[in-house]
């Protein structure tokens, strides 16, 4: 177990954290707690590569907990009415895609290589800046004027796009 992979577990950790603030509306902690998912992502992500510490366990361990801890976070937002939730299900639907792709690869003997799309890093920082806005205006009692939209729209977009490469990615790679 490398050091990264250690950061990563308690990114798994912070999960629940986020998620009982927000049900027991303290969105101050919640957004506090999500900030400090963030920056251990951050920290585990520098540590790994500066310090050659990167591992297998940690390349799936890292999207599973940002993925996590994305999603959970987009469904208790969607439950209280603070995302819409066509966005709630489409981002939820693109991971269970995903993720039921990479199961029926490995069960058809054709495991897949997990790396990250570009369009996909850009989607996850873009849900996540989304996030941090709606949980600083809840937090702050305070709107952010069209961020929030326009945040909405690009996640939506950025999403479906994603969707469609990973499928396309897939799709070639099972056709081999």
């Amino acid at each position: 177990m490398t050091i990264p992979n250690f950061i990563t577990i308690f990114r798994f950790l912070l999960v629940p954290a986020v998620v009982l603030s927000l049900l027991s509306g303290d969105v101050g902690w919640a957004l506090a707690f999500f900030v400090v998912a963030g920056l251990s992502d951050a920290a585990d992500g520098f540590i790994a590569r500066q310090f050659d510490q990167r591992s297998e366990l940690g390349a799936y361990l890292d999207p599973m907990a940002d993925k996590l801890l994305v999603v959970s976070v987009f469904l208790v937002l969607g439950f209280m009415g603070e995302l819409p939730l066509w966005l709630v299900v489409a981002a939820v639907s693109r991971d269970g895609l995903i993720v039921a792709a990479v199961i029926l690869s490995t069960v058809m003997g054709k495991p897949v290589e997990m790396k990250p799309l570009m369009v996909s890093k850009v989607n996850t920082a873009v849900q996540i800046g989304l996030v941090i806005a709606v949980l600083a205006e809840l937090a702050l009692a305070t709107a952010f004027g069209p961020a929030r939209p326009a945040l909405v729209i690009l996640s939506g977009l950025l999403t479906v796009a994603s969707t469609a490469a990973y499928l396309v990615q897939w799709l070639r790679h099972m056709g081999r």
